[in-house]
């Protein structure tokens, strides 16, 4: 069964593209016809491919590993934000960062400056500094949030980045593909979906066409983080028996050391009891 039916992508409209004069010829293989001099996307395509991606991000996320979300357009902000936020998966909605995947490791070292002045805030440190220097620190401490609060669990690089609109996040798929890592997007008529791994061809300017695809993608990475779950708690479950047995085992040993030494420690006062006697 789809992940997502033809009814529902209709409805919310990810089946309009943009005007023909705009129109990406490389996308020719997405497009069902013209009408009124907008492009229309083969929404059946759209079915089965994004099938495609959602059976991916669930193995991604059933693995344990992340994938970034990347949606800097208004349309799109708040409705990844919520998405992602529901499957636990880091994203940015504000200005992407230069070189936040070439050059995590400079990202990191901001990240941590977050925990740095948390720290002080709790310790006292924050109480003892001057009027102007807080205000300094409390202005850095919400610029560092705003731009990388949504990334602060982001402790290695992600396995995958999910970006909406190719043409405006042209950078953050740049990053990606000199690291070699996979690229999900949602890829109008106006873009070129070379760099992309996985095309899903439908309608990046409309809320609910954003959604209605998260929507789809994001279930099915749920259901991955599920299944990682379970499989945990059924390891767990196996290897508990052979736990129990381990500490059953081992106070046996101890009862035969503490019985060895015990002989050895008769056996000494009965020498000393003979050696008083003679």
């Amino acid at each position: 069964m789809s992940r997502v039916d033809f009814d529902q992508l209709l409805e919310a409209g990810c089946h309009f593209g943009h005007l023909k004069r705009k129109w990406n010829p490389a996308m020719a293989p997405y497009i069902f016809m013209e009408r009124n001099g907008i492009h229309i996307i083969d929404l059946y395509k759209t079915v089965a491919k994004v099938d495609e991606a959602a059976n991916a991000l669930k193995s991604i996320a059933k693995s344990g590993r992340r994938v970034l979300f990347v949606a800097t357009k208004k349309q799109a902000k708040q409705v990844v934000a919520d998405k992602a936020a529901n499957v636990n998966m880091p994203f940015v909605i504000e200005r992407w960062p230069g070189g936040m995947l070439t050059n995590f490791t400079t990202i990191r070292k901001s990240v941590k400056k977050m925990s740095v002045i948390d720290k002080m805030e709790k310790d006292g440190t924050f109480d003892n500094l001057s009027k102007r220097e807080k205000l300094q620190i409390t202005r850095q401490r919400a610029k560092l949030e705003k731009n990388l609060g949504s990334i602060a669990d982001l402790t290695r690089l992600p396995a995958a980045i999910f970006v909406i609109d190719v043409m405006k996040e042209h950078i953050a798929i740049a990053e990606a593909k000199r690291l070699g890592i996979p690229v999900f997007g949602i890829v109008d008529t106006n873009s070129d979906p070379k760099d992309i791994d996985f095309v899903i061809p439908a309608n990046d300017d409309a809320t609910k066409s954003i959604e209605v695809i998260l929507d789809a993608v994001c279930r099915a990475m749920a259901e991955g983080l599920e299944e990682r779950k379970a499989e945990k708690v059924d390891t767990e479950a196996a290897e508990a028996p052979a736990q129990k047995r381990e500490r059953k085992a081992k106070p046996a040993k101890k009862e035969i050391i503490q019985k060895e030494d015990t002989e050895a420690l008769n056996a000494k006062v009965v020498d000393k009891f003979k050696a008083d006697e003679e």
